[in-house]
């Protein structure tokens, strides 16, 4: 698990940390590990505020347990920022996974989420303020996911100039 605060403190940084107005998607990772450590695009950064160990070898009941505290982890870090900003909203990330099955176009934040296999339903808080008044409001979004049985857990957070909404099912 994260230190207490880390995590906010982390959401803070990128509420008011650059984000790009054009250009193409694009993700970084360590030059040491080649772990990823955030995607730009157009509008909007996404970067991991946590990774739990992977689960290769991992059985019941130690993955429940990994999969328990990474939702608790989740969960107590929505009800913190619910306090800081407000009710939440979900938005549902089937869609996006429909689409990316089946090869079809959908908007640059959930292709590039799509891309890094972060594929759990987007908790939005919108709009945020934030705490620098050159910093234009922005949207806020947190999700747990896990790419494959195996690959560890990880809590990511999306933050957007353009509004995080819910992809139609119709194209």
């Amino acid at each position: 698990m994260t230190a207490p605060g880390r995590e906010l403190r982390d959401l803070d940084a990128l509420l008011t940390g650059p984000v790009p107005a054009t250009g193409p998607t694009v993700s970084e990772g360590d030059p040491a590990t080649g772990e990823w450590t955030r995607t730009r695009g157009e509008g909007f950064v996404i970067a991991p505020l946590w990774m739990g160990s992977p689960l290769t070898g991992v059985y019941a009941p130690e993955r429940n347990e990994a999969e328990e505290a990474a939702e608790a982890q989740l969960s107590a870090l929505v009800r913190q920022l619910d306090d800081r900003y407000g009710p939440h909203r979900q938005v549902a990330m089937h869609v996006p996974l429909f689409r990316k099955i089946a090869g079809d176009p959908m908007p640059a934040l959930f292709q590039a989420l799509c891309d890094e296999d972060l594929l759990g339903d987007l908790t939005v808080w919108a709009p945020v303020p934030t705490a620098r008044p050159e910093t234009p409001t922005r949207q806020l979004a947190v999700s747990l996911s896990q790419s494959d049985g195996d690959a560890p857990m990880i809590l990511c957070a999306v933050v957007s100039d353009h509004p995080i909404t819910e992809l139609p099912e119709d194209g």
